[in-house]
């Protein structure tokens, strides 16, 4: 486990910085950790590498982030390292964020997936469209206004590769950004953010831009789910 500064599991979240968990077990987990470790400089917040069921435990973590990669094979690794289940109780009542492949893990409904589907954790009621631009050469950057994040006077720089999208969201489900125009295989309004209650997900990769909002928004979530 990598941790960015010492921690005290039995101080109170009152006096003690938030623990934000990156689950390392594929994908784009660095990248998101050196986004926290920048808010850190900013506010009391501590980030961690998690590999491990053991470390899924709201006694040693406050949240979660999900990273980008390849949804399948991070399933796979999460059930061949004995932590699925762990990382599913843990998504359905802890503070969780999902980029790209990170959403469709978190997802109930799963369409395009490989043969024989994948492994998916239930909390986030919708229904994702994996690889829905295409191939990795129809990646796009494009601007995008988010509620509660980026206004449309300052989009936010959306950078999809081979992104997912939300076909169908619940009746819980706020749907908080959308991405507009022709790219790859999609045409018109797509959804690409989307938040229920204490669960944030993203079609696109903050953590691969130098813009910390999404990841400051978040670690707002975690703050309103502790009661800070």
């Amino acid at each position: 486990m990598t941790t960015l500064a010492p921690t005290n599991t039995t101080t109170s979240t009152a006096t003690r910085p938030l623990r934000v968990g990156v689950l390392g077990l594929q994908g784009a987990y660095t990248e998101h950790l050196y986004m926290l470790q920048r808010l850190g400089q900013t506010m009391p917040l501590e980030a961690r590498i998690v590999k491990t069921a053991a470390e899924l435990d709201p006694a040693q973590i406050d949240a979660l982030i999900i990273p980008g990669g390849e949804s399948t094979a991070m399933a796979l690794v999460a059930e061949r390292s004995g932590c699925l289940d762990a990382l599913r109780e843990f998504v359905h009542k802890q503070p969780t964020w999902g980029t790209c492949a990170g959403m469709i893990l978190l997802s109930t409904t799963a369409t395009q997936t490989k043969q024989g589907g994948q492994n998916l954790l239930g909390a986030l009621d919708i229904t994702v469209q994996r690889n829905a631009f295409g191939k990795q050469t129809e990646s796009f950057i494009a601007p995008l206004t988010i509620d509660g994040i980026a206004p449309a006077d300052q989009p936010f720089e959306g950078i999809f590769i081979r992104a997912p999208i939300v076909e169908v969201a619940g009746p819980h489900v706020q749907v908080i950004g959308k991405v507009d125009g022709d790219h790859g295989l999609q045409h018109g309004e797509r959804i690409v953010a989307v938040r229920q209650g204490h669960l944030l997900g993203t079609s696109f990769h903050p953590e691969l831009t130098k813009d910390l909002r999404v990841h400051a928004y978040f670690v707002q979530m975690v703050r309103e789910a502790l009661g800070l």
